[in-house]
């Protein structure tokens, strides 16, 4: 799921290669979905590769490919009624046990984007976590795999507003973008670091980020 200025981007970069061949250069993006600065383009795009829809050739200027669009392209983007945080979806992954932490929604380890909508299972750890303060995320995408976290793994994670520089943690950007990735505090900054060379870091101030939960722990299926 995109938000809609992903998507807006995603099918206006479309177009224009479509229609020169070429994909439009940052000013025109920024000009195209009214935004105020290019560095909201680029984690546009940052978010938009990250979930497989783009990809960037290297070493050509203005060399953009899209991978995928979005299923219902020209659907209206629906009204969130709940904190964007994380992606949600009716699929039971893990069963459902009478106790256990709520599996909330899936979250890329890269950018989901959507809001709570239910709960798409549940998981009974070995551990006692208590569900009223641990929560569980399918996780998609591989920009954390060098931390060993892979797609498809569930991921436990205390719910707080707090963490410390080397936290894994889900991360909420700008009030619509929610990630799972590394915390790095560089003074007034705040970096979310990829494990996985073919993403880049990325650099935020104090104000964009808010933190939702940290890693505590992690379930793979076999």
């Amino acid at each position: 799921m995109l938000t809609s200025k992903q998507q807006e981007l995603l099918l206006f970069i479309n177009e224009r290669l479509k229609k020169d061949g070429v994909s439009p250069s940052f000013e025109e993006m920024k000009e195209a979905l009214n935004l105020a600065s290019k560095s909201g383009i680029h984690r546009l795009i940052s978010a938009l590769e990250e979930r497989g829809f783009l990809h960037r050739l290297p070493h050509r200027a203005r060399a953009l490919e899209v991978v995928k669009l979005p299923n219902s392209p020209t659907s209206a983007p629906q009204k969130q009624t709940f904190k964007p945080v994380i992606a949600s979806t009716n699929k039971d992954i893990i069963g459902a046990p009478k106790f256990g932490i709520p599996i909330l929604g899936k979250i890329a380890a890269g950018v989901p984007i959507a809001a709570i909508q239910h709960e798409i299972g549940t998981l009974a750890p070995q551990e006692e976590l208590s569900p009223e303060t641990h929560f569980a995320l399918e996780v998609r995408g591989d920009s954390m795999i060098e931390a060993g976290i892979l797609e498809g793994d569930v991921v436990i994670l205390k719910r707080t507003d707090n963490a410390e520089t080397g936290d894994i943690v889900v991360a909420l950007i700008d009030e619509e973008e929610a990630t799972l990735k590394r915390l790095r505090k560089r003074g007034k900054s705040i970096a979310l670091e990829a494990a996985n060379p073919r993403y880049e870091t990325r650099i935020f101030g104090p104000d964009q980020v808010r933190i939702q939960g940290v890693l505590v722990s992690l379930y793979r299926k076999y």
